[in-house]
């Protein structure tokens, strides 16, 4: 009767032991996991300092902004390519910018368009181009692009309005400071530059 008695109480002991190690386990991974949750919760909240007021800013995902920065991106690298002052020191700098911005295909083209006396061309008859974009269709699957701009030319004489058209692909990379948004144009081509009117 002594042992039953004991061995009874060594069970009920041992429940006792295992449930309370049990509950202690399920509270401490509970509190953990609100902890993490927490955490990447506060990391998505930025705090702005305007003074001594701060303001609360949301942290957007990458893709939510990627179709906006692929497009400003694809503007930014045109326009460092195709506005052009009659500056040699300024082409080259404008040109150089956009290199940073596009693959191997884009320094096909500016030796090439180099090697046909274009920029020597701008400089000699002091010539302004500039380009405007009129849209750029963006297929965020295939990460392609086509871009439909104006190329305006102003020289003395004359001035010469083309339409431009070129297509390429879009792909990440580290952001860097010559290049903010982290993407490189690669495949990058003229389908169209022909003259409008005069």
């Amino acid at each position: 009767m002594l042992i039953e008695s004991l061995a009874q109480k060594t069970r009920l002991a041992m429940i006792t032991v295992l449930a309370t190690v049990g509950g202690c386990v399920l509270i401490c991974g509970f509190t953990v996991w609100c902890c993490i949750s927490l955490v990447n919760r506060e990391r998505d909240q930025i705090y702005i300092l305007d003074g001594d007021i701060p303001f609360l800013a949301e942290r957007a995902q990458l893709e939510a902004n990627f179709t906006m920065e692929a497009k400003a991106h694809i503007q930014l690298f045109h326009q460092y390519f195709f506005n052009l002052p009659p500056d040699n020191d300024y082409i080259k700098w404008t040109l150089g910018k956009a290199m940073y911005m596009a693959d191997g295909t884009a320094l096909k083209q500016k030796q090439a368009m180099d090697e046909n006396g274009f920029y020597s061309d701008i400089i000699s008859s002091s010539a302004v181009c500039t380009v405007m974009c009129d849209s750029i269709s963006f297929d965020e699957q295939e990460r392609k692009f086509i871009y439909y701009g104006t190329q305006l030319i102003k020289r003395r004489t004359r001035d010469l309005k083309r339409s431009l058209v070129t297509t390429g692909y879009v792909e990440s990379v580290p952001r860097t400071r010559n290049n903010p948004h982290g993407l490189l144009i690669t495949n990058w081509r003229t389908l169209e530059n022909k003259d409008l009117d005069y």
